[in-house]
């Protein structure tokens, strides 16, 4: 069995993966303090809470949070008796390498999301992805990363709004019924959620235009399905995406290694 680690910069998240199908998924914030031990006492009380005897032989990590990377290799080594593989490391390859800038660094999660929606999607794709960060992966016809952007995550935007203005509150996001707020705290969710519409929409509007092609946007990210509401901004939301992309990546680096 596979053990997926998608490790952000709120949340790690933990899947089981049979051969065949996830059979369980689990969350946690995510702390570099965090040690294996720790990992290894919550993720095993979860899977007797679920029934799963999960034989794990083998472990994928992608991490946009370089200091836990750590802690999760060796609770893949001590407790699962595994050398994980960590995207973005030279051990770790990727069935097409992105094409940036030389020197350039690209984050795990976007290679993995860029291995995935190419997969379900085929090339001449953009992928925006809701997390601590709103980002637009764009993909090449024959698959490969060849750039995007990065905006302020949407909760992000929101705390800083909340820390910057003493008089403003704290909100969470919503779907308005409409633009125009008629109190505060709707005034704030007018803005972010009309803007970040108002984001999507330009930024692939200017994708398309550089790009000169019929660029498909898809979304994945825990606010993806909110943004799609009523809008006809994406032409699917994958809410398992990165897991689907940590899947692809380790089957392609034991097929290489088995050839």
């Amino acid at each position: 069995m596979l053990l997926c680690i998608d490790c952000g910069n709120t949340n790690t998240v933990f899947s089981v993966w049979d051969g065949t199908r996830f059979l369980a998924t689990w969350r946690i914030a995510t702390d570099h303090r965090r040690t294996a031990d720790e990992y290894f006492v919550w993720l095993s009380s979860l899977m007797a809470l679920t029934n799963i005897e999960a034989r794990i032989n083998a472990a994928i990590i992608s991490s946009t949070v370089p200091r836990v990377v750590f802690n999760l290799r060796v609770l893949c080594d001590r407790y699962f008796g595994c050398r994980p593989l960590v995207v973005g490391k030279p051990d770790c390859a990727l069935p097409v390498a992105p094409r940036v800038d030389q020197g350039t660094t690209v984050g795990p999660d976007r290679l993995v999301n860029t291995v995935a929606g190419f997969d379900r999607f085929g090339g001449d794709l953009i992928v925006v992805d809701f997390g601590t960060a709103t980002t637009f992966d764009v993909i090449d016809l024959d698959g490969a990363y060849i750039g995007g952007v990065i905006a302020p995550g949407v909760n992000l935007s929101l705390e800083a709004l909340h820390m910057a203005a003493a008089a403003l509150p704290h909100v969470d996001i919503s779907h308005p019924t409409q633009v125009i707020g008629t109190n505060t705290v709707a005034c704030i969710q007018s803005g972010i959620y009309f803007g970040y519409i108002g984001l999507v929409e330009g930024i692939v509007r200017q994708i398309r235009s550089e790009r000169a092609r019929p660029m498909r946007v898809i979304a994945t990210g825990g606010l993806a399905a909110l943004f799609d509401a009523g809008f006809d901004l994406f032409e699917a939301v994958e809410d398992d995406l990165t897991m689907h992309g940590l899947v692809l990546i380790h089957r392609f680096n034991k097929e290489a290694h088995a050839a």
